[in-house]
């Protein structure tokens, strides 16, 4: 038999094999000779429970398209488990017979093995209490991805009480639904959808409770009219009329809308603008590998280094580890969200340190560097009121190696020596209130403090890695004793030189 080729067909339809044979033939052939006369082919049906529908994909197509701008957001509904009903039961038959010892001593015994309070009151079983859902920070999670394509949890119910309606010593209140453990990155902040604040997981192990399980339902006796006021006696869980079965259905749960926002949990913030040795920097100086690449946002989302302890130290040097976040580079209005600015701006929040990323081989470094101190201002005014070093990078080249030094004297010019909180008042006439146009007033760059240190370095060369990272230990060390910065900011150190 030659082999047909089926012609391709839509999904609706279904390929069905047959066997093409003749009424006539075979009613007149032999059964041994049926199988010769018998042709195979193939033929289309159409069949509309056969059709092929496509599963929409889970993630919108800008999630898995463009997944740095929804690595550190999602909003996701959490339901609690409902609580387990109880039961209606009723007391067992009890023997009347007094002649005989033994079903007396049974009876007691059966009376005295049901779960009593320290009162001596029964205690009939309830129903399962319904799972919580908590939140709690995992170091192995590094994103809110996930929650893009799945959503919605559900914690289960509780157990039902098993009963054949008669109580018995053999029963007991259900079991509880497990807690539904929902695990998120460090530095996650958790809220009500348009509503307020539930916790900020900044450590780890850190948890909350989003949504309390439902109470499970109790259980009700139902006895006869005449032995209802000597059984309330022994326990208040008795049936007085229909309106009581409410009380048996267990409670449903909570179900709550929640906003995840993922702020990054990092000691030293490395900004600046795209292409400015930001990766490059953290790579040389931690074990981190992010993406490296000579064109501008090669860095879609944060990356994460730690940098060692200082050797100085001895045995304090575990102590001293940091954190290193290598940002995205930032553009003139980054604050306004061009670029990749509004996304990772605000992860900036849990820094103590910022190191300005300056190419100091550009045409006007200082203008990289008060475009990037800009957009600080504009996005938070308080990250300029932070301690912060600037490094000069790529000096190795020839352009940017003959101006250092001007480099360095122009930017510690830019800025106020003094406190960054510091307020001066009016000598002369202390007790008078400030003017509104001095309350109303808006600080400029200069207004701010200057950098702790300038240093200019050749990351890619490895030229004078040892000192930035001696600035950089020192800084940190500053900013644990908030008197060491102060004196910081009233001199600080030119070791760009």
């Amino acid at each position: 038999m030659a082999a047909l080729i089926s012609p391709p067909f839509p999904a609706s339809f279904s390929i069905v094999r047959f066997r093409e044979t003749s009424l006539f033939s075979t009613r007149l052939l032999p059964s041994r000779n049926l199988q010769q006369r018998c042709n195979y082919g193939w033929c289309a049906v159409k069949c509309r429970l056969l059709s092929v529908s496509l599963a929409p994909s889970s993630s919108p197509p800008t999630v898995i398209n463009e997944p740095h701008k929804y690595f550190d957001q999602a909003i996701i509904t959490v339901r609690s488990g409902d609580g387990g009903h109880g039961a209606i039961l009723s007391m067992p038959g009890q023997r009347s017979n007094s002649s005989q010892g033994r079903p007396e001593k049974r009876k007691t015994r059966k009376k005295n093995s049901y779960r009593r309070d320290f009162d001596g009151s029964l205690i009939l079983p309830m129903g399962g209490h319904g799972g919580d859902v908590v939140i709690y920070a995992d170091e192995e999670k590094d994103s809110l991805l996930e929650f893009h394509s799945k959503s919605r949890y559900n914690a289960k119910r509780g157990g039902n009480v098993d009963t054949m309606g008669i109580l018995t010593s053999q029963l007991h209140d259900e079991l509880a639904a497990p807690t539904l453990r929902i695990p998120v990155p460090v530095g996650t902040v958790v809220k009500r959808k348009r509503g307020k604040l539930l916790a900020d997981l900044a450590q780890p192990g850190d948890e909350v409770l989003v949504a309390r399980g439902g109470q499970g339902g109790i259980s009700l006796l139902d006895l006869p009219q005449h032995e209802r006021k000597k059984m309330m006696a022994l326990t208040t869980n008795v049936l007085r009329d229909d309106t009581d079965k409410v009380l048996v259905h267990g409670q449903p749960g909570e179900e709550v809308s929640l906003e995840l926002i993922l702020r990054v949990v990092a000691d030293v913030g490395l900004v600046g603008l795209p292409n400015a040795g930001k990766s490059t920097l953290l790579a040389a100086i931690t074990l981190a590998k992010p993406d490296i690449a000579d064109y501008p946002f090669t860095t879609l989302m944060p990356n994460l280094g730690r940098l060692g302890g200082d050797p100085s130290l001895g045995a304090g040097m575990f102590s001293s580890e940091a954190t290193l976040a290598d940002l995205p580079g930032l553009i003139e209005g980054a604050h306004l969200g061009k670029g990749l600015g509004r996304n990772f701006l605000r992860h900036l929040r849990r820094t103590q340190l910022l190191v300005h990323v300056v190419d100091a081989a550009t045409e006007n470094p200082i203008n990289d560097y008060r475009t990037v101190r800009e957009e600080l201002r504009m996005y938070n005014p308080e990250y300029l009121d932070r301690p912060y070093i600037v490094i000069l990078n790529k000096i190795d080249l020839p352009e940017a190696k003959d101006r250092l030094p001007s480099l360095t004297e122009e930017i510690l010019r830019i800025g106020s020596v003094g406190t960054p909180s510091e307020v001066k008042l009016n000598s002369e006439a202390p007790d008078q209130p400030l003017s509104s146009e001095v309350v109303i007033k808006e600080k400029k760059l200069e207004d701010y403090s200057p950098p702790l240190s300038v240093v200019g370095v050749s990351v890619l060369r490895g030229i004078r890695i040892d000192d930035m990272l001696k600035e950089i230990r020192k800084a940190l060390r500053k900013c644990m004793d908030p008197t060491e910065v102060s004196s910081a900011f009233n001199s600080p150190s030119e070791t760009g030189k």
